[in-house]
């Protein structure tokens, strides 16, 4: 392994230098009247109504400049000096808003959208401390949001959204080296992600088949403006899933001017343009490249991924009740085996190697009327998933080679009747129109619960429709009391159980302008996915829509505009859960999957709806967002959490995701606009473990061979060994006459503890061997922004 980190350094290096080479040799920085400087330019919008807001001031706090929006709701302040700022934002009518780590760069214009609150009846005080900690309207509990520069700044993150998501409370991830979000104690294909108003299976380069986990995010968070993470009682206009909603905001590009960045990391390079479109648009692309290719290869491994992806995004104001943008986001995928030795043959036998293309993306309308808005987005989501594994003489034992995809039409209208109702309702529709699977499961990797061979070969393909209706109301009935009452009607037409129905309800009090107390819950439904669905000729008929009933307790107290103390408690019950009928002692619960040998994977096995289940626990959530008075910032969350399910067999045993406390410590410290320094401590009590087959005698008293997990004692096993892992992080920023610099050093587990991800059968040594995280991972980054 240190001949991949030093392999990993010299390749960046060598690239940066062959970059910078490239660039025009930066000037002196400029004595103080002459320093570069940059541009601000952003727009405002009513947080409901989304119209326009015109004639607010922007303020840069701490300085004299600023705009005033035009009737567009658009400004620019231009000659600001680089560095992080605040903006703070006002407007007759409506609440203060304060806009922290605004970026600014002495080459790219930055832009900033800000949704603005209307006044009705409570105080000037806790409107600031709303727009400070902003929500969904639709989110009254269990709900947070993170800033693109948030995500960015994230020791250990890797710059993925989703790892960054995995920092907030109730979310624990089943392994160091991926990005699978076990919520509340559920499955990761629990989860529901959401791009741009576009519903997207998995986010993932090389994502786990039925799942939505993978190792890394295909989202460029240059691209992205915030994203929100909702781990329960969310409204009806999200369905389809039972334990949590990520929504991903992408920015739009700037429409001040041409500019670019490249960025590099030690694991790839990328580069990104953008400018404006005409007069009313902007457009933004982007483009980036893995070399771990060349690295493993450098390092003489035999296991060789290779990637790439690319985004595009293009928005456009046809006039000032309309606007139209376009989003595509595509990945490439490969992951090819050196077979040279005997060793790297067994240890290429016991991984499944994937090639992944996919692509999905989505033409969005807005049309704004008076005190409503309607939203259609029109999307495409598609993925072909290539994947096989080989025995130790080069011969495939495993494959599925499958097509999914998946056309949509989604259409939301909000409306404010009243000061004090708001209402929303609208539809989403997907016409499956390209599902099909070409399946070959070994017989010895598919034994029933007898242990008889069981070989599964598919060849099939088929459509699936299914259709929703949602609507919700949001009434303030006094200054202290908000109800919000829902539903949602799903059809799914090719499932046997086709139609449900789901009730969503929320109310908050506000005990004081600073804290408010909140209760939510409903029934929330999950169709299974669609390779469950040819695992057995007999799933079509027994598979219907799971569901969970949910309640959550919410308090929230806003100690400063900045500063929010957040605790929260949680029951779920589970029912129509996927039980596996070859192994009756467990529910369906794939994460990441690699080997064969290990469980018949990806759900191709008989399945039924008989599994139930219950998660319930506490979350103490505290975060102190960054500020131009206090240059800290800094989250802590602790998760106390039980899951138990009952399978088919009628047992109740421990969930396979159950974690009893989770927690996590994240702060960072900004001495001034070009240094910052972060740190992350990462906690959690370890997941439960099955034991393995080890003697003949258990083998012959299950008739499964040795090597096998002993599903006699699933999850009855020692629990994995406590994880912790300290990441530290510190970037660097240079201001240059029309362009800027920005280093990075990321360490992740600083201090090499040796964290075990699970446990594995080797044939070889007939012995268990723990599987144990690399230690130390050291990583560097460079920025240039133009």
């Amino acid at each position: 392994m240190p001949l991949v980190l030093l392999a990993m350094i010299r390749y960046t290096l060598l690239t940066l230098v062959l970059l910078l080479s490239t660039l025009p040799s930066p000037s002196q920085v400029a004595d103080t009247a002459n320093a570069p400087r940059g541009t601000i330019s952003g727009k405002l919008v009513d947080a409901v109504t989304q119209a326009p807001i015109a004639g607010a001031t922007i303020l840069v706090v701490g300085t004299k400049k600023g705009a005033v929006s035009t009737t567009d709701g658009k400004f620019v302040i231009k000659n600001v000096e680089p560095g992080i700022v605040t903006l703070r934002v006002s407007r007759i009518g409506y609440g203060p808003e304060l806009v922290n780590d605004v970026v600014v760069s002495p080459g790219k214009p930055v832009t900033v959208f800000v949704q603005m609150q209307e006044l009705v009846v409570t105080s000037k005080e806790a409107v600031i401390v709303e727009e400070a900690f902003r929500k969904d309207a639709e989110l009254v509990t269990s709900t947070q949001m993170l800033t693109s520069e948030e995500v960015r700044r994230a020791p250990g993150v890797q710059e993925d959204v989703v790892r960054a998501v995995a920092l907030l409370p109730g979310v624990a991830v089943t392994q160091a080296g991926r990005n699978d979000l076990a919520v509340r104690g559920g499955a990761p294909f629990e989860n529901l992600f959401l791009v741009d108003n576009i519903e997207v299976p998995n986010i993932n380069h090389f994502g786990t088949q039925g799942s939505s986990g993978g190792p890394l995010s295909i989202i460029n968070i240059d691209f992205v403006r915030d994203v929100s993470l909702s781990t329960g009682g969310f409204g009806p206009r999200y369905g389809d899933r039972l334990s949590s909603v990520t929504n991903i905001q992408l920015r739009d590009g700037n429409d001040q001017e041409l500019s670019g960045e490249i960025n590099l990391s030690a694991t790839g390079f990328g580069v990104i343009g953008e400018g404006p479109l005409g007069s009313n648009g902007s457009w933004m692309v982007s483009a980036r490249r893995s070399y771990l290719d060349l690295i493993f290869k450098l390092a003489g491994f035999g296991f060789i991924p290779e990637y790439y992806d690319l985004t595009a995004k293009a928005s456009y104001t046809l006039d000032p009740s309309n606007s139209i943008s376009f989003l595509l986001i595509g990945a490439l995928g490969t992951v090819t085996f050196n077979n040279d030795s005997a060793d790297k043959r067994y240890s290429n036998s016991r991984v499944v190697a994937p090639t992944q293309n996919q692509y999905f993306s989505g033409l969005t309308w807005r049309h704004l009327f008076d005190k409503g808005f309607l939203t259609v987005t029109l999307g495409r989501t598609f993925t072909d998933y290539k994947t096989t594994q080989q025995d130790s003489l080069g011969s495939t034992i495993f494959q599925t080679y499958s097509t999914e995809g998946e056309n949509s039409l989604r259409a939301d209208v909000t409306l404010l009747p009243s000061s004090t109702v708001e209402i929303t309702f609208g539809s989403l529709s997907k016409y499956g129109s390209q599902l099909s699977y070409d399946i070959l499961v070994p017989g010895y990797a598919r034994l029933d619960q007898n242990g008889v061979p069981r070989p599964l070969v598919v060849d099939t393909s088929f459509q699936a429709f299914r259709t929703a209706l949602y609507g919700q109301m949001a009434w303030q009935f006094s200054e202290r009391w908000k109800l919000t009452l829902g539903g949602r009607f799903d059809y799914y037409a090719y499932l046997p159980t086709s139609a449900v129905v789901s009730p969503r309800l929320a109310l908050a009090y506000e005990l004081t302008s600073t804290t408010t107390i909140a209760l939510s819950g409903g029934r929330f439904y999950q169709a299974p996915q669609y390779i469950w669905l040819v695992g057995d000729p007999s799933n079509t008929k027994t598979m219907g829509p799971m569901h969970t009933d949910q309640a959550v307790l919410s308090y929230q107290w806003i100690v400063t505009p900045e500063f929010k103390v957040q605790v929260e408690g949680y029951y779920k019950v589970y029912g129509g859960y996927p039980a596996r009928l070859f192994r009756p002692q467990a529910v369906l619960a794939p994460s990441g999957f690699d080997d064969i040998y290990s469980d018949i994977p990806f759900g191709l096995e008989p399945l039924s709806n008989g599994g139930t289940g219950t998660a319930y626990g506490v979350e103490i959530f505290i975060q102190k967002k960054l500020s131009s008075e206090l240059p800290f910032y800094g989250l802590t969350s602790i998760s106390f959490n039980h899951t138990q399910f009952v399978a088919a067999d009628g047992v109740q045993r421990l969930g396979a995701f159950d974690t009893p406390i989770i927690g996590t410590i994240a702060v960072g410290y900004r001495p001034s606009e070009k240094w910052e320094v972060s740190s992350k401590l990462r906690m959690s009590q370890g997941l439960p473990s099955t034991p393995f087959i080890t003697t003949p005698q258990a083998a012959a008293e299950t008739n499964f061979p040795i090597g096998s997990y002993d599903f006699r004692y699933y999850n009855a096993g020692p629990r994995l060994p406590f994880f912790y892992a300290l990441d530290v992080r510190v970037d660097k920023r240079w201001f240059f006459s029309g362009w800027q610099l920005i280093t990075y050093i990321d360490v992740q587990n600083i201090t090499g503890r040796k964290n075990v991800s699970g446990y594995k059968w080797n044939q070889q040594t007939q012995q268990v061997e723990a599987q144990q995280s690399i230690g130390v991972l050291p990583s560097i980054g460079v920025n240039i922004e133009f």
